[in-house]
């Protein structure tokens, strides 16, 4: 997760939200590393989840991340949760709740929907207090 709060730093100091995010292969080595890059790349679906997503099947050659696990900031949106769940990522870990736009623990619910095909194992609150705190502080900053 230090990772991953690394890149959402980054993202705040380009004027992202600042989420970041790590997936980790079998083996325990990190094969993508990303932060929001939603108005840099003036793509909605820049979310930190999916760049990770991408750049890990890109770097595994694969269109499945069986085995991998993901370590993002905020609780992952229903687009990336979606996109979790295609991927067949073993395991989420995630920082801060996100009780507005979150798709695993709120909102939809993903993962407990009858039409999902794979549902990882999700662990959350885990630094959830810098994540939060990174977050406060740059809507804060914004108003």
């Amino acid at each position: 997760m230090d990772r991953a709060l690394q890149q959402a730093r980054l993202a705040a100091e380009r004027g992202e939200v600042p989420i970041g995010a790590v997936i980790v292969g079998p083996d325990g080595l990190v094969l993508a590393e990303a932060g929001n890059q939603t108005e840099a790349d003036r793509d909605p679906t820049a979310h930190a989840e999916m760049l990770a997503i991408r750049a890990a099947t890109s770097r595994l050659v694969a269109s499945r991340l069986i085995g991998c696990d993901l370590h993002v900031t905020l609780e992952p949106c229903p687009m990336c949760a979606q996109a979790i769940s295609f991927a067949r990522i073993r395991r989420v870990y995630y920082g801060a709740s996100d009780p507005k736009g979150g798709g695993i623990e709120h909102g939809p619910r993903i993962f407990n929907q009858p039409t999902c095909h794979h549902r990882p194992e999700v662990y959350p609150g885990i630094g959830e207090r810098e994540a939060g705190d990174l977050l406060r502080a740059f809507f804060r900053d914004r108003r």
